[in-house]
């Protein structure tokens, strides 16, 4: 159950008469950069036999493996991804370099896609957001532990993401009635499993098919907002920068491509009206820069949350307050617009920046741009999850509006993402991981 801050109902009715108006509903905010597609995985690091010290397999721990890669499909994965055939014939083969070398690759294998997801890079379109599990789950010195302990079974369980949604999704998996709804269920589990493992106990979401964004702290849902989301030319990506402040009245920069779309023109032959709106500038022709001053018809309303990103995605308000009434509001260039903006950046001013509601009341009604810092950064995970759970249990399917399940639904059929660390039989250079390209998204 949504659970709403108390600061709200006082802080909202010190504002009533602060609301922006319905205005501009046509007023676009700033777009997208959109940037290709992450489509190559990164090198897996490499290791010596000798620099990984692992300990010899046991036949017991070989066979809790060869367990839990029978029974993987519960996890949304495939058994046959992880040679169970061959692992079986190590395990009874008496040949103790071959069960270690075999063993080993199948746990590598195994624990990088419950870790890190299955689907390779070039089927996870305009997923951009940053997985640190890698930092601490190191796969070679868990299984160096596992096999100590006799825990290998325990160890694969516990690389399962810790949100409870990713639960409800995998007893779901178990009762799927069709090949297309498991499909579904399974492309979900994954796009849980590209993200951190534990979101935090702070932290914003947003669900671009869902549109809607949910502020959490202390692991509760304390407010949730309607978002109006990018179209399918201008799509939302999926990333997860750190919120590091709330801005009230912010100006706009417009980017090039709206400067270019009419407001350019509209200054080179009416500036008067382009001051109207709210327009100042500098240089003309490709050098010219155009912010659009704070007030009640500026693109993004009273406020802007900061969350600093190569994408320019963000959440802000919008005078186009019409398009929250659609069922379906996938209207925006990227951005998320974000409903009840008022009582959006006084949560986020009170609980994360400290501030009264009087002083955020004050900063409204001034006018000015001001901002807010958070005393502790926060994740926004902006996110893409066809398939959650359902209002009165089991799951329910959401449009895919990008059309971003079927890449992932026929990676399946092909060889997955390959092991994040492999154990090389001599003492190898190690390979560093491919740098990450500049990828791209936005509103």
């Amino acid at each position: 159950m949504v659970k709403i801050s108390p600061l709200a109902a006082p802080l909202l009715v010190s504002l009533t008469l602060l609301a922006t108006p319905a205005l501009a509903q046509g007023v676009k905010e700033d777009s997208v950069v959109v940037q290709p597609d992450k489509v190559t995985d990164d090198a897996p690091e490499v290791e010596s036999a000798e620099q990984a010290n692992l300990p010899s397999w046991s036949k017991a721990n070989a066979e809790a493996l060869l367990r839990s890669i029978e029974g993987i499909g519960a996890e949304g994965l495939f058994a046959k991804d992880y040679n169970p055939e061959g692992l079986a014939a190590a395990i009874v083969s008496d040949d103790q370099a071959r069960l270690d070398r075999v063993a080993t690759d199948s746990f590598l294998l195994l624990a990088t896609h419950l870790r890190d997801g299955r689907t390779p890079n070039a089927a996870r379109k305009q997923w951009f957001m940053v997985d640190s599990d890698a930092d601490h789950m190191p796969l070679v010195s868990m299984l160096t532990s596992a096999l100590l302990a006799g825990t290998i079974s325990q160890t694969l369980a516990g690389f399962d993401p810790a949100h409870p949604d990713f639960a409800v999704l995998k007893a779901s998996l178990a009762t799927a009635k069709t090949p297309a709804e498991a499909n579904a269920i399974r492309v979900n589990m994954e796009r849980w499993r590209w993200m951190p493992q534990n979101l935090g106990e702070r932290y914003i979401v947003s669900n671009v098919p869902e549109y809607l964004t949910r502020v959490v702290h202390d692991g509760t849902i304390i407010a949730t907002h309607k978002a109006v989301v990018g179209k399918a030319s201008t799509a939302t990506p999926q990333l997860n920068p750190m919120a590091t402040g709330i801005i009230v009245n912010p100006t706009w920069t417009l980017p090039r491509s709206i400067i270019n779309e009419g407001i350019g023109a509209t200054i080179a032959n009416n500036p008067a009206s382009a001051r109207a709106q709210g327009y100042t500038w500098t240089g003309s022709g490709k050098t010219l820069s155009v912010v659009q001053k704070a007030g009640p018809n500026n693109a993004l309303g009273v406020m802007k949350l900061e969350m600093l990103n190569p994408h320019a995605i963000y959440l802000h308000d919008t005078p186009s307050k019409g398009a929250f009434a659609s069922a379906t509001r996938a209207f925006s260039h990227g951005c998320i617009r974000t409903e009840r903006a008022l009582h959006f950046s006084g949560l986020m001013a009170v609980m994360f920046a400290g501030k009264s509601p009087d002083e955020f009341g004050q900063a409204i009604a001034s006018g000015e741009t001001t901002r807010f810092g958070f005393d502790q950064p926060f994740p926004v995970y902006v996110a893409y999850w066809t398939m959650i759970p359902g209002d009165k249990g089991g799951v329910k399917k959401l449009a895919d509006i990008y059309g971003r399940d079927a890449p992932v639904v026929a990676s399946f059929a092909q060889p997955g993402r390959p092991a994040a660390t492999m154990i090389a039989p001599a003492v190898v250079p190690t390979v560093a991981s491919a740098p990450a390209k500049k990828l791209g998204g936005g509103d």
